[in-house]
Parts: C-alpha cells; sequence; structure tokens
C-alpha cells in the first residue's frame, strides 16, 4: 500500500470512529441513569434524543424492496430482498456491490445472516421448491446452495444463529406444528427437528416473513418465535434449540391473517420488545408494541406504544433500555425497554439492525437502505 492509500485509510478509519462515538454519545447520553442503563425519564428526554438522531440514506441503485438485513459494522452491511438480491457493502454505504446468487431472479429474499463481512446465510422465502437456503464464504463471489424444501406444505419465514455454527431457520406450521430446521456447521447443511416438543398451532396462525425478525434468539441456546393469524397473537419459546418450546400470549392485536406480532428482540434471556399490529395500509394498529421481562413468559402492552404497524425492531448494543423499531409509515425510540415510543423518522422501512459498533442500519421498500448518524 502507498503511503498516500494508507493515509487515507487512517483518515478514513478516524472518521468513522469519530462518527460511531458520537453515535453512541447521543444514544447513551442525556437519559443516563447512575448504573450505566438509559433512565426512565419519559418524552421529554425522547425528544432530546430525537432531535440528535437521524437516518441518513446510502442509495444503493437498486429498486427493489430490502426486508432482509445484516449490520456487521458501521462499515460492512448486507441486504437481500426480491428478485433474489443481494447487497453488500464494506465502506459504510458509500457504494453497493450486487453479490446475487446466479441463478435467483424468481427467488425472494426476506432474512440474511452475516457473520463478517464474508460469510452470510440468506433465506428465500414461498411455498414448497422457492424456500431456499443459500450460503457464501467468499463475500458473495460464489453461492452455495444449502437446503431446498422438499414438503410442498412448508413455506419458510425466517432464520437466525445463535454463534457462527448454530442456527434454526422456521416454517409455517405443517400438519398443526411449526416447522424447524437446524444447523450445526454454519449453514452448510440442515435436518429438520422433531416436531413432538412443538406445541400445536391455532387456527389460521402462522408467521410473518416481513423483516426476518419473526425468529430470534439470544445467548447460547434462547430462541423466540413469532405469530399472527390465529385468534392470538402468540411469543414461543424454546430454551433448548428449537427442541422443546413453550408459548405464550400477547397482548397485540391478531384475528386476522394480517394481525399479530411481526417482530422481536431480545437484549437477554429476560428481557423482549415484540412489535407488529395490522400490516394493511390504512388500518389501525392500537397496542401494536409489547414487553417481557420474564422470558416471553408474559407480555405486557407498551404504556405508551409505536404509533402503527412495525415489522422490525433491534436493541441499541451497550444499553441496557434502548431500542429502535420501523414500519412501513417511521421510526421509532424507546429510551425504557419498550414501556414508551416516540417517532422520529417518517421514511418507510421494513427492518432494522445493529451491530455492536453502533452502526445501526435500516432498510425497506424501493432500495432504501439507511444508516443511522448524529
Amino acid at each position: 500500500m502507498t503511503a498516500m492509500g494508507k493515509s487515507r485509510r487512517i483518515r478514513r478509519s478516524v472518521a468513522a470512529g469519530a462518527c460511531a462515538a458520537a453515535v453512541a454519545g447521543v444514544l447513551t447520553g442525556p437519559a443516563q441513569a447512575a448504573d450505566g442503563s438509559a433512565a426512565d425519564s419519559g418524552n421529554a428526554d425522547l425528544s432530546a434524543y430525537t432531535r440528535d438522531l437521524g437516518w441518513e440514506l446510502k442509495p444503493s441503485g437498486a429498486e427493489v424492496r430490502f426486508r432482509g438485513l445484516a449490520a456487521v459494522s458501521r462499515s460492512t452491511a448486507w441486504v437481500a430482498g426480491s428478485k433474489g438480491t443481494v447487497l453488500r457493502t464494506t465502506d459504510g454505504g458509500a457504494s453497493w456491490a450486487n453479490v446475487s446468487p446466479p441463478g435467483a431472479g424468481e427467488l425472494e429474499f426476506r432474512d440474511i445472516e452475516a457473520f463478517d463481512r464474508k460469510r452470510a446465510v440468506v433465506l428465500a422465502i414461498g411455498e414448497g421448491e422457492a424456500s431456499r437456503v443459500f450460503r457464501t464464504e467468499d463475500g458473495g463471489k460464489t453461492w452455495t446452495e444449502a437446503f431446498r424444501n422438499d414438503e410442498p406444505r412448508a413455506f419458510y419465514d425466517c432464520l437466525t444463529f445463535f454463534d457462527a455454527k448454530n442456527g434454526l431457520a422456521m416454517s409455517d406450521p405443517v400438519d398443526g406444528k411449526y416447522r424447524i430446521l437446524s444447523t450445526s456447521d454454519g449453514g452448510r447443511s440442515w435436518r429438520v427437528l422433531p416436531s413432538e416438543g412443538m406445541p400445536p398451532a391455532q387456527t389460521g396462525e402462522a408467521g410473518f416473513a416481513a423483516g426476518g425478525q419473526c425468529l430470534v434468539s439470544q445467548g447460547r441456546s434462547d430462541v423466540w418465535l413469532a405469530t399472527g393469524g390465529g385468534a392470538t397473537a402468540r411469543v414461543l419459546h424454546s430454551a433448548d434449540r428449537g427442541l422443546t418450546w413453550t408459548a405464550a400470549e400477547t397482548p397485540i392485536p391478531a384475528g386476522d391473517p394480517a394481525r399479530g406480532v411481526f417482530a422481536l428482540a431480545f437484549r437477554s434471556r429476560t428481557q423482549g420488545i415484540a412489535v407488529g399490529g395490522d400490516y394493511r395500509a390504512g388500518q389501525a394498529s392500537p397496542q401494536a408494541s409489547a414487553v417481557s421481562r420474564d422470558g416471553g413468559r408474559t407480555w405486557e402492552t407498551s404504556a405508551e406504544p409505536v404509533p402503527a404497524y412495525r415489522s422490525g425492531v433491534t436493541w441499541v448494543p451497550h444499553t441496557k433500555s434502548v431500542a429502535l423499531a420501523v414500519g412501513p409509515t417511521g421510526t421509532d425510540l424507546t429510551l425504557d425497554g419498550g414501556r414508551t415510543w416516540k417517532a422520529f423518522d417518517p421514511g418507510s422501512f421494513d427492518t432494522v439492525d445493529c451491530a455492536e459498533d453502533f452502526g445501526c442500519w435500516a432498510s425497506g421498500e424501493k432500495g432504501r437502505i439507511a444508516r443511522l448518524e448524529p
């Protein structure tokens, strides 16, 4: 590397570090409690936060809808969407490389999990053979089809990883129970888990492939599954990587194929947030967010819920109570673990994800991708 190239790289690194520090300062600053957690200080402090934060669009050059998103850092992120499209940036969104799997143009990618700038696993949804899993180890230069669904009644919605080797994917019910895939080799191979430990699904119940967050994990073995479409919106929990499950009702409205829990986020084994509502445009979505303090065994409606349907939610790293939720009508912020929310950006997004260095990204319709900036 030339001296000039090295100097430019150092300047970029310093600038990225300064920006990350600024985002961290905004997110952990004005409402910080003595114990380091975000204080429960109400809408006055929320207003201070929302004045200082905003999404900066990162033109992708694409027009497809990106419902799959994996934030690796402030510099690296992956998005996956319709028409079999996968994009990757390694320069903070200044440029995007089209790294779509060859021949995938007819597929609908709805979830992507990335381990770093080179390795990622992407899920295509749909009935029968439309549900597939692809894996890359070289930044998308080459892809391997690791799984193709051979059960005509299965429809896979989301996937999640506990670590770089162990992960799960979930399908809508088959024979009255949700169907779970498991991998222990980083997504290279998959097997269907036995269904004896899965409770029966409600009539009409299913998952929503809306933002890649209907199946989420935390720690070494805990995983949660979000449902809708049935009489009640439920969250299913497994503490043994998908072998046995328990089901809990949430107060998020259901009773219609368009209503239920669309996305989950767990900061720890106990502290969780659920968002959802009615995805149909123009339909009211009261009580569209809920919180759990006991690992998803019980849920209560947010005191001030998100104002409309939301399809994505994520905790902000290195905070105890700060989270973001997104949907077609905007973004909301909470400082108190999901009990109260305030809107701060009206732009349309489908999903949101944060990396450990405060690289928070969002993506959605018409190729929209953005990074959170101070």
